[in-house]
Parts: C-alpha cells; structure tokens; sequence
C-alpha cells in the first residue's frame, strides 16, 4: 500500500510543473524566438521538452491507472479504446489546427497530412515491435496471442484501411471520406462497448483505490481521469514544439519535424501507455492500446481533416472546396494504407511474433531513412521525382508482403468476419 501510495503522489508531483507553467503561467511556444515563454521568464526547447516530457510521463501512469480501475464497469476492450481516444486528442488538435489554418495559409495543407501520416506509421512500425520487445524482454515468449475479443477490432482497422487506398487515387479529401470513416468509428464504438466486463487484476495504485468504496471508486477513477487527461492537454503542445524547436537547432527541416518529431512527441502518451500495460503482463492488451490508437486515428482523425478545412473555408469568407493532396501527399497516404495493409495481414492469425515485428520495425526504419536522405542531401529540383518512387517503391513492398502473408492466412478471415457479426447480432 505504501508503495502504491508512493507511485501515485510521484506522479502527481511529475504533472504539477507542466499545470503550473501551462494553465497558471500561460506557458506558451514563442515561434519567433523559438523558446516557451511564458508569465515571468522562458525556457529553451531542450529543458521544456524535460519538463513537459514529465509531465507526458506521468499523465500516461495516471491515464493507465484509470483504465484498469475502468474495466471494474466497462469491458477492457471499450475502456482501453476510450483511453486512446483520449490520448490522441493533442495528435487531433495538431491536425485539425493545421487543417482549420490550411484555408487561409496554403503551405499548411501538405502538413496537415504530414502530421497524420507520420503519426500513423509510428504506431505501427515502432510502436507494435516496441510492445513485443518488451514481452520478450520480460521472459514472457516470443509471440502476442491476440484475445479473441480484441482480434474483432483488426475488422474495422481493416475496413479503413481498404477504404483509404481509394483516397490516393481520387488525389482529394471530401466530406464523403468523413461519413465513411465516420460510420467506421462509430460501428467499431459500437461493437467494443458491446464486449464483456471481466473483473481485471489490479497492481499499483489501481489496486489500491479498487478496494474502495464503489462510489468513491468510481469518483476517484473520474478525478484521475480528469487529472490525467488535463495534463496530457497540458504537456503535449509545449514537449512537442520543445521538441521541435531543438530539433530546428540541428537544422531537420520543417516537414521532418511536422511529420516525425511533433508526431513522436504527441504518441508518446499511447507508446506508454501500451508498455505499462505490456510489462504489467499484459501484452494483448499493450498491442490493443495501439491498435485502438491506430482504428481512431484512421477513422476519425482522418475523416476530420476535409471537414475542418471547410470550416476553416467557411470561416475565412471562402467557398467551399475539397481539401487536395498533392503528389507527395498521395503518396504518403498510400503508404500508410500499404503499411496499415501489411500490419492487418500479420496479425489476421491472432498471432504476433517476431518475425513479424523485425519486418514492421525494419522496413519503418529503412524507408524513414530514404526519406531523411532525399530530404537533407539531395537538391530541391530532384527531390520530388524521387520521393515519389520511394513512396510508391515501398508501397508495393508493404502491399506485396501483404498479401503473400494475406494468401497463407485467408482462411481466418470467414472466422473473423463472423466473430464481429455475431457481436453485432
């Protein structure tokens, strides 16, 4: 109990630097001196992101320990997907900012999907191989057995990622993609809420407070929700442009650190999150985290992009128009798709190993790598051409590895598709 205690009041102590600076002194990025001001001094980008990043820290303990006291009267499924729906909303902030602003500042429309697509591949090529590291490091084997209920989500991961090939070859985003990705949401909503409540085994201070009362359980589950969620809110827009301030002192440019660094920054409360979960034990529920990150991020946060860019339209005295990519940005969405196709493919046996986890982290890193390249070392008149073969090169590769594991797998699919109908029934 002591430790327990302990564990709870160090986290809450780890947030109060980021509430503090961020509601209290008005912590705020200052762009054109590329430091966080705020009411009576400033600080640099690498101290702010330490704090900050504490303060990103502690709020994922927190968010974690609301998540299992959750499932005392939600199913994990729905209390897990209603914890990475929280932990995405900086990602959604930073997008939906950059798609509002798209109407009125033009060189915003290529980031807005810089910043989801980039966002999106980390959850999958680092993210997933980083949840199994973590069960082979823990001595617990060298696969992910998916639970049954959970491999019912990879369905809906599924069905926007087939629907998401489509947006590249229409080259726009338009409020059809909204009502689409937003049916898909809202039927995965739909089908998690639906799962079992299992009682769960509490460790640390969940434990401690699942022993109280159920009212003042459920009052404490809420504070600390709350709590949690407003540091997170707190912490992220300054850790992320902390982040991205020191990183312009290396000289990374603006679309890197728009699609890498700000993203890297503002997924990590999901990465740990999904850790905390996986060395607790529990690692279908670590890869659950991330997939349910990944189903909200393709779904909603996509599907928000077209709509705020109108409003952002309507707002600014403009007509309405459809939010358009441009080479490189159809690009980078069909890659994601292909990623997003691969990763569905590996894990359609409710198995994750290995093997498929040094894939996923191997050709994330590679292609990451051709990208930085193109965009550091070669000149800007050549630059395009060739990222448009890289991303089309590696998009193929994921779709071809796809479906070579999609081949040897099929036989699962009848079964899956039956799981969820029967859900929905």
């Amino acid at each position: 109990m002591k430790r327990s205690l302990f564990l709870f009041v160090l986290a809450v102590l780890a947030s109060l630097p980021a509430l503090i600076l961020r509601y209290l002194l008005g912590a705020h990025p200052d762009h054109a001196r590329r430091l966080i001001a705020f009411a009576g001094g400033e600080i640099g980008g690498a101290p702010a992101a330490l704090i900050f990043g504490l303060g990103v820290l502690a709020g994922a303990f927190m968010i974690s320990w609301s998540a299992e006291l959750l499932q005392l009267d939600l199913s994990q499924n729905l209390a897990i997907a209603i914890i990475a729906l929280v932990t995405v909303l900086p990602e959604y902030t930073v997008d939906i900012y950059l798609s509002w602003t798209a109407a009125t500042v033009p060189e915003n429309v290529p980031l807005a999907l810089a910043n989801m697509t980039g966002a999106n591949r980390l959850l999958i090529g680092l993210g997933w191989p980083m949840v199994l590291a973590a069960v082979v490091w823990k001595g617990r084997g060298r696969r992910i057995e998916v639970e049954p209920a959970r491999w019912g989500e990879l369905l809906f991961l599924a069905a926007a990622t087939v629907y998401s090939i489509v947006i590249p070859l229409k080259g726009t985003l338009t409020l059809w993609d909204t009502a689409v990705l937003g049916l898909i949401f809202v039927l995965y909503i739909r089908y998690v809420s639906r799962q079992e409540v299992v009682e769960p085994d509490l460790e640390g201070p969940a434990a401690l407070f699942g022993e109280w009362s159920v009212f003042s359980r459920r009052l404490m589950t809420g504070g600390l929700f709350v709590f949690a969620a407003a540091t997170l809110f707190a912490s992220a827009e300054p850790f992320a442009e902390g982040l991205k301030f020191a990183g312009e002192a290396w000289g990374i440019s603006e679309f890197l650190l728009i699609q890498w660094i700000a993203p890297l920054a503002s997924e990590s409360p999901e990465f740990l999150i999904a850790l905390i979960f996986t060395l607790r034990g529990a690692g279908t529920a670590g890869l659950g985290a991330l997939v349910s990150s990944k189903v909200n991020q393709w779904t909603l946060l996509v599907g928000m992009i077209p709509l705020a860019y109108l409003l952002g339209l309507l707002a600014s005295g403009q007509g309405p128009a459809v939010f358009p990519l441009d080479p490189r940005q159809q690009g980078e969405v069909l890659l994601t798709a292909a990623q997003s196709f691969f990763a569905v493919a590996v894990i359609l046996d409710r198995r994750f190993g290995v093997r498929e986890a040094i894939l996923l982290a191997t050709l994330f890193i590679a292609q990451l790598t051709v990208t930085v390249g193109i965009e550091e070392w070669v000149e800007p008149g050549r630059q395009l051409a060739l990222f448009h073969a890289e991303k089309l090169g590696f998009s193929i590769l994921y779709l071809l590895l796809g479906g070579l594991w999609l081949a040897r797998q099929w036989r699962h699919l009848p079964a899956l598709v039956s799981l969820v109908w029967r859900a929905e029934r």
